[in-house]
């Protein structure tokens, strides 16, 4: 068995490659308050001393006493709703006078986000909730009683979920770590594709109230901790095994090293002193991760120990592969379908050279599209199927496909609607003008909806909206090598589209004398009320729509159409756009509606401008 020394020596490794990933782990427990509580103890005092000073509104009339949403939750639970609404009311109208006042970028008087921010501050939302409820059970009694029990079923659930069952993913995740160099973000959720999720939250349940009942004998106590110790570590390796095999073999194990281990926590008794110097710092950056890298060597150790020695239950620890890397025969064996994609020659393919190739690779054009081409972006879209599996087929990550428990495993299959795709010039002309189209009907559509009227949104005169279909096929071109990544897509299209915007938004303010278009001012999260947050979140979303969905829907359709009609209809709207283009220039569409939208007849609480571009 290794000595402390040289299991600290292998955890400062291990946490050396993984610091990033591991700092979040930790942190996200933290949070939780399932592990490492007493680290985010002092900043929860001084955030909770700040939000108690500052997220309250002073009003008049009320005693002289700060109000806040649970005044309001109280006032409707104890029978007095008029009084709740009432002042649900006063403390919205505060807050957004005191937005205004405030800086720019939080402001609460207009937009979807900032209702929401102003509906849960202010307790409306608990006003419209126990109103519907008390429509229904006519009873403040029942009502109260109903959300009492709905909040505990609630915590209930989430302990039981989530906060119980997250100390086994964290060692999961750490003991991954120290056997491979790479761990998916998507191991966090590794229990529901073993649908394990419910078993593994039983067996810490159970393991949870065996301690508990010892507790009451104060030093069976404090010895059941240390003899279930394992219990988190055995669950992760194999979340199959019931509540009673994991706490018997836990103890099994721990026997003759309780002391031992109770010895290796004492050593890191200066992190706990430096924890407090650093108000916690200290813990979230480094002793952490540390400590719990230290203890999954431990484990790995004792582990070892019960395998040689062959105690009973000790075949339940049968995950080989979380330990040591897997031979190249075994992985060729299940990987096989993955390997031969990988090493089809690229022989089979043509490949595209120079410009063509530039446009293809990094800007997901065909300049001009053929058979050969086309079999060339097949190929592309079946590499990027696999591509999730490459680390398990270089021995980088885990291989899921040995794991003891099988995985559910969507095999996906080339279809005709791949998102990796590759887009003709013709195409993306269409697509162009089909995204200004649809941008130019949603606003049309909105304001008349919204104040009864038709009007003619945006610069241009014509039945389109150049930013809609320029950012469209942007988010196509530009970001076209992230789409292999949905996380980083969304990303970077809220970045791409807020940059257009804004700069839109700047350059015809700066050729139109100060004419705005459009204006986010009194948005929650806005920037000079050019952009806001709910608008990015909105085109991230409508983003991910078209990558994913709506472009390769319409490119196949379009690439129904015979070339030689194609060519004529793409120049013939080009035409058409360029000389409405010239002609706005210098007569913009403007008026009612279009750039003088506060005068419209909007509904409080309705926003004419909503997430509309007017351009």
């Amino acid at each position: 068995m290794m000595t402390r020394k040289e299991m600290k020596k292998a955890a400062k490794r291990n946490v050396r490659s993984h610091y990033i990933l591991f700092v979040a782990v930790c942190l996200i427990a933290a949070f939780l308050n399932s592990e490492f509580s007493g680290t985010l103890d002092l900043l929860g005092e001084n955030v909770q001393e700040t939000s108690e000073s500052g997220s309250s509104v002073k009003l008049e009339g009320v005693a002289g006493q700060q109000a806040g949403a649970m005044d309001v939750a109280w006032d409707i639970l104890e029978g007095r709703e008029k009084e709740g609404k009432e002042l649900s009311r006063k403390i919205k109208e505060q807050q957004i006078e005191q937005s205004k006042s405030g800086s720019p970028v939080l402001g609460r008087s207009r937009g979807v986000l900032a209702h929401a921010v102003n509906a849960v501050t202010s307790g409306s939302v608990f006003v419209t909730v126990t109103a519907s409820v008390n429509s229904l059970v006519r009873s403040n009694e029942i009502t109260l009683f109903i959300f009492i029990i709905g909040g505990m079923l609630f915590l209930i659930a989430f302990w039981f979920f989530i906060k119980n069952l997250y100390v086994v993913i964290s060692r999961r995740i750490f003991l991954e770590g120290r056997c491979y160099e790479a761990v998916p973000i998507q191991r966090f959720l590794y229990l529901l594709r073993l649908k394990k999720w419910t078993k593994a939250a039983w067996v810490m349940f159970v393991t949870y109230v065996f301690r508990f009942l010892w507790m009451f004998t104060v030093i069976g106590g404090v010895i059941k901790t240390f003899s279930y110790f394992l219990v988190p570590y055995i669950v992760a390796e194999n979340p199959d095994v019931s509540a009673r095999e994991a706490i018997r073999l836990s103890r099994k194990m721990m026997k003759g090293h309780k002391w031992e281990c109770f010895v290796f926590g004492m050593t890191f008794a200066g992190w706990y002193i430096l924890r407090i110097f650093t108000l916690g710092l200290s813990a979230v950056f480094y002793s952490n991760l540390y400590q719990t890298a230290s203890f999954t060597e431990y484990y790995v150790q004792l582990r070892r120990q019960a395998k040689e020695k062959e105690i009973p239950g000790a075949e339940l620890l049968c995950d080989t592969y979380l330990f040591e890397k897997a031979q190249s025969g075994e992985i060729e064996a299940v990987y096989a379908d993955v390997i031969a994609v990988l090493e089809k020659p690229e022989e089979g393919i043509r490949q595209l050279r120079g410009i063509r190739r530039f446009f293809a690779e990094y800007l997901g054009i065909l300049l001009f599209p053929s058979k050969e081409e086309r079999a060339y972006e097949e190929d592309q879209a079946e590499r990027i199927r696999i591509y999730s599996l490459k680390g398990a087929v270089e021995l980088k990550c885990y291989p899921s496909r040995l794991s003891p428990v099988p995985e559910v495993e969507k095999r996906q299959k080339v279809e005709t609607i791949h998102y990796m795709r590759h887009y003709s010039v013709w195409s993306l002309i269409m697509l162009f003008f089909i995204f200004s189209f649809t941008g130019w009907v949603w606003e049309v559509s909105l304001h008349l909806v919204n104040d009864g009227a038709f009007v003619n949104r945006g610069v241009l005169h014509g039945p389109w909206l150049p930013i809609y279909g320029s950012g469209g096929v942007l988010i196509l071109v530009v970001l076209n090598r992230l789409r292999i990544n949905p996380a980083a897509e969304f990303a970077g299209i809220v970045v791409l589209c807020g940059c257009v915007e804004y700069f839109t938004s700047y350059y015809l303010e700066l050729t139109h004398n100060g004419q705005k278009w459009w204006d986010y001012t009194g948005y929650f999260l806005n920037l000079h009320g050019r952009i806001c947050a709910e608008g990015l979140l909105v085109f991230g979303v409508g983003g991910m729509a078209i990558v994913y969905v709506a472009a390769p829907l319409l490119d196949n359709i379009i690439r129904k159409v015979q070339t030689r009609k194609l060519i004529p209809v793409c120049l013939l709207l080009l035409c058409v756009y360029a000389a409405d283009t010239l002609y706005s220039s210098k007569h913009p569409n403007t008026g009612e509606g279009i750039t003088d939208y506060q005068s419209g007849a909007a509904p409080e609480g309705i926003e004419c401008q909503a997430y509309g571009r007017s351009i």
